[in-house]
Parts: C-alpha cells; sequence; structure tokens
C-alpha cells in the first residue's frame, strides 16, 4: 500500500469535518509556533486566548485541508495542484517552505489526537507531505522565489 493509500485510510474524521479539524490545526499551529499567525494578516491581532474556536480560523484551516485533501487523492500526480498553489503562497502570501514543514508536523498530531492516526498512519503522512512540500520548494525555486 503506498503512503498515500495508507493516509487516506485514516482521512475519513478529515473530510467529516472539515471546520473542526481545520480549527484545531490552525489554533495549535499558532499556538506551538506563535510567529506563523502574524503570516495571516486577518488572524495577526486575535488575541491568543480567542485563537480557539474562533469561526474565520476554523474556516480558513478547512480551506487548509481540503486542499491537502486535494493534494492526497491526487497520489503524487499533484504538479497541477502544486503550480497554482506555489504561485499564490510565493507571490501574494510570501510564505517560507519552513512554514510548510511547521504546519505538517502540526497536521501530524492532531491526526494522531483526532482521528486515531497509527505510527505507520504518520509516518505515511510524513513522507506523503515531505513530497508535497519538496514539489512546492521546486516551484519556488522557478518562481525565483527563497522562501
Amino acid at each position: 500500500m503506498s503512503d498515500f493509500d495508507t493516509v487516506l485510510k485514516f482521512w475519513g474524521p478529515v473530510e467529516a469535518d472539515y471546520n473542526t479539524m481545520g480549527g484545531l490545526v490552525l489554533t495549535r499551529l499558532f499556538t506551538e509556533n506563535p510567529d506563523t499567525q502574524k503570516l495571516f494578516p486577518k488572524f495577526a491581532d486575535i488575541a491568543k486566548a480567542d485563537i480557539a474556536g474562533n469561526a474565520a480560523i476554523s474556516s480558513h484551516g478547512a480551506t487548509v485541508l481540503k486542499k491537502l485533501t486535494e493534494l492526497v487523492k491526487a497520489k503524487g500526480d499533484h504538479a497541477a495542484i502544486l503550480k497554482t498553489l506555489a504561485n499564490s503562497h510565493a507571490n501574494k502570501h510570501k510564505i517560507a517552505i519552513v512554514n510548510f514543514k511547521l504546519i505538517s508536523e502540526v497536521i501530524v498530531k492532531v491526526m494522531e489526537e483526532k482521528a486515531g492516526m497509527d505510527a505507520a498512519g504518520q509516518q505515511a503522512l510524513r513522507n506523503v507531505l515531505a513530497v508535497v512540500i519538496a514539489d512546492m520548494e521546486s516551484n519556488y525555486k522557478e518562481l525565483g522565489f527563497s522562501g
């Protein structure tokens, strides 16, 4: 079974409730890595105590996880998806690659805690995310963005 298939075995809770899972991911990202909150201008001024349960944060987290679902389901055939994503994140949002690594580890933790992802699933998810990030970085280089 490929890493993508392994990840998809655990992905049901994400697809069942993108808003809750997305909110958990971004809340944890902002809590564990406070500087990342500043990368989202519309969330920059939200107090730490108000992050959890914030509807706008959950909604954006849902957007992140829906795109990740699309990438996982593409099973590595994601060049077209990543090209658009890299373009917006390099040219508009100016998001450095290190931040994708940070959110990746947060997603793995949330999947373990909330979706029961076992050690093999966590490793498969890390492998999938590493491929996505490496391909994103290649796109960044083509765009001349050193993020």
